[in-house]
């Protein structure tokens, strides 16, 4: 690295601890900035991403920059070896979303993860080799890089190489991630791996092997990983511990450009992620059937509100467990499901005196013509472009299975299909055939990336983590800003709740909602569930307010930390 880039990230260190503010849940404005602003689990990965904006890289220089240095800070859900979602929006207004998702490989079949009496085997779908879907990281950063970014792909790699090599501190709570899942990390691989240490809170863990990697991606591109040396190797270590995925699967991966969905919602354009991310269209369906009613009016987190939000999501869900899949692969009706006719009939039968059972409702009559342990990221450059991001491994550092030689862990993304057609996934989601496997398909998702408009112009760029419910933690987010004024990081810090059609419940956060709210919706038929949820999402956010300034949302929930100029 030369000094340079020493000087500057040193400086945007000292910098950020000085103005970056205390993230408790009392706080209620975040770090605002004039220009520029990178807000990411880790404040390494914000940091190094904020360093190439200084350099005059733009947005999607900062993406390739983040994402990889989150594969180093934070390797629970950062990655080389998972996938995601980018929405994006210029400063001319145009939009697009990128799809960098998983596949399946090649040699995948609808019933690998059933027994021969049909029944799902236990862990099979979560746990080492078989639980892999092609990567697509690698291919997706690379892809943006080559439509949109300016800068030379070495300069916007060094530091994150020099990070891999110098070692990042541990945290509290990555050392209590690492510690929880170390059981899982010896089961899974063969040979001690990195992780399988007694690491804790200030440690400082290197990642030379990593280092190693990308350096060769600074050499060869995307290509670099897809073909040749890395791809032999990681095809080789996979199908030795018992997988399917080949060279031949990692050489005909490709990224893919998709519309994003858009819809409005009273003077807002939301523009978010298209299948095979469920979550633009079941965001919209939700706003859609929430939008006649005065939210606002009823309060934040009130029973009323609550109720009607719960109601809207109970039928988004059992939709999307019906009709929503890989589009090169099934015909999703996505126009019939976000239309305003369709979506007042599905909120017909809804009261304020009783809940509405799932057991009785089912996805609605169209005619056809994710976790926790994933990580978002938003950034805003100072042209005025904008990208949500949201990337996963699925489970927390995937399928436990790493790859010493090239250091990195593999995704378990193939849960995310149905493994059996009305079986639950690890996150309780419910499948049909639309998700069923097939070789090259893509899992449906929750990832929810979002960019909201305002008369206009940019307004906010937000999204999380969280599996199932990641889709209704941003559609909180966007309502406590427009409907109960809050700003980004009020908005972030926000208690959260969560209804996904089965099982039958609202999650709520525990200790955290009005008991006399929580009496009230259960004396109307309403599960109240505080007890599986400690945490609902980490959101990360970016507001443009009126004054154009850019107000972060970085969530106390994890270590995420906003960093701008």
């Amino acid at each position: 690295m030369k000094p340079v880039y020493y000087t500057l990230i040193l400086l945007l260190l000292i910098t950020s601890c000085k103005n970056t503010p205390q993230k408790t849940p009392e706080q209620t404005i975040g770090l605002t900035s004039k220009n520029a602003m990178v807000v990411s689990a880790r404040k390494e990965a914000s940091l190094i991403g904020t360093a190439i904006l200084k350099q005059g890289g733009n947005v999607f220089d900062a993406m390739m920059a983040t994402e990889l240095a989150l594969a180093v800070a934070y390797p629970y859900a950062g990655n080389l070896g998972g996938g995601g979602f980018m929405v994006y929006r210029l400063n001319n207004g145009d939009i697009g979303a990128l799809d960098y998702r998983e596949k399946a490989p090649m040699a995948a079949t609808k019933t690998m993860y059933l027994d021969q009496d049909g029944n799902v085997i236990p862990d099979k779908s979560t746990l080492g080799s078989m639980a892999i879907g092609v990567p697509g990281t690698v291919a997706g950063v690379f892809a943006a890089h080559k439509k949109f970014g300016t800068l030379p792909i070495a300069t916007i790699l060094e530091p994150v190489i020099a990070l891999a090599k110098r070692g990042v501190v541990v945290t509290e709570k990555q050392a209590k991630h690492i510690q929880a899942k170390r059981p899982l990390f010896q089961k899974v691989n063969k040979d001690t791996i990195l992780f399988d240490a007694d690491w804790k809170a200030n440690d400082t863990i290197k990642y030379p092997v990593l280092a190693r990697t990308l350096e060769h991606l600074v050499k060869h591109g995307k290509d670099g990983f897809y073909q040749g040396e890395i791809a032999k190797t990681l095809a080789t270590f996979i199908q030795d511990n018992g997988g399917i995925i080949t060279e031949e699967d990692l050489a005909n991966y490709e990224a893919k450009w998709r519309t994003p969905v858009v819809f409005n919602y009273d003077d807002l354009k939301v523009i978010s992620m298209a299948p095979p991310s469920s979550g633009g269209i079941c965001l919209g369906e939700i706003m859609t059937m929430i939008a006649p009613y005065d939210l606002s009016t009823y309060g934040h987190n009130s029973t009323k509100a609550i109720q009607i939000i719960t109601e809207a999501e109970r039928r988004a869900y059992a939709d999307r467990s019906y009709y929503l899949g890989d589009p090169d692969f099934v015909e999703i009706p996505s126009e019939r499901l976000l239309s305003e006719a369709y979506l007042k009939d599905r909120m017909s039968d809804v009261s304020f005196d009783k809940a509405t059972l799932s057991s009785s409702l089912k996805h609605g009559n169209v005619e056809l013509v994710e976790s926790d342990e994933t990580t978002h990221y938003s950034i805003v450059d100072q042209y005025g472009n904008a990208i949500a991001v949201t990337t996963t491994l699925n489970g927390a550092y995937g399928s436990k299975l790493y790859c010493s030689e090239l250091g990195f862990f593999l995704n378990n993304e193939m849960d995310d299909f149905s493994s059996k057609p009305g079986e639950p996934n690890m996150f309780g989601l419910i499948g049909a055939e639309a998700n069923s496997i097939a070789p090259q398909k893509r899992m449906l998702s929750s990832m929810t990336p979002t960019i909201v408009e305002k008369n206009g112009a940019l307004y906010m760029t937000v999204g999380t983590p969280g599996g199932s419910t990641i889709i209704t933690s941003v559609l909180q987010t966007i309502l406590n800003v427009h409907e109960f004024n809050m700003g980004m990081q009020e908005a972030v810090n926000a208690p959260r709740f969560h209804h996904q059609w089965l099982p039958d419940e609202i999650l709520m956060e525990p200790n955290k909602f009005n008991h006399e709210t929580i009496l009230e919706l259960e004396q109307k038929g309403y599960l109240i569930n505080e007890k599986d949820a400690p945490i609902i999402g980490r959101v990360d956010g970016i507001l443009k307010r009126e004054d154009g300034t850019l107000e972060a949302g970085a969530d106390y929930r994890g270590d995420d930390t906003a960093i701008g100029f």
